[in-house]
């Protein structure tokens, strides 16, 4: 596993990354983010694209991310995180409608209080989008970066013009 320190608009971001591909994308002072200080910095293609295809994403020039990516988690945390990156750029869903992609029209709450906690713990923020995810008056709820990040990304995402 190898670490690469990243600056961006919104502040420093740690990437984790090993041969299977990008483990993670903290912002720091995060309690997972605390335990990346102890992976050795280094490169690996992965840090490198990832590096690139930020910039792209923070001049407008990128809408998705295309790396290969490895989180860790439980199954439904995975299938949870792969639901948030079907949330299309520029688009926001709420928790329940991100727990009827997973449930089915008929999801209620608990699966979508289920589904916060699993976007809670999303580790590779901004590649997989969990600032897309809204409260269901379309308030602003928790983010790992916080809010003002939050508010930021979605801004950037609302604000892009046309790619063609």
């Amino acid at each position: 596993m190898l670490r690469r320190d990243l600056d961006s608009p919104i502040g420093g971001v740690v990437a984790l990354a090993d041969d299977d591909g990008l483990r993670a994308l903290l912002f720091p002072g995060g309690p997972t983010a605390a335990a990346a200080d102890e992976v050795p910095v280094g490169t690996a293609p992965v840090l490198d694209a990832l590096a690139e295809q930020l910039a792209e994403y923070f001049a407008g020039e990128r809408r998705e991310f295309d790396l290969p990516l490895a989180p860790r988690g439980t199954p439904f945390q995975l299938r949870a995180w792969e639901a948030l990156r079907t949330i299309p750029y520029g688009q926001t869903r709420s928790y329940g409608e991100q727990a009827a992609m997973l449930g089915g029209p008929d999801a209620g709450w608990t699966l979508a209080r289920a589904v916060g906690l699993a976007n809670n713990r999303n580790p590779i923020s901004i590649v997989v989008p969990c600032h897309r995810v809204v409260g269901a008056d379309g308030s602003l709820v928790g983010y790992g970066g916080g809010l003002e990040a939050k508010r930021f990304l979605l801004d950037l995402e609302s604000d892009a013009q046309p790619l063609f």
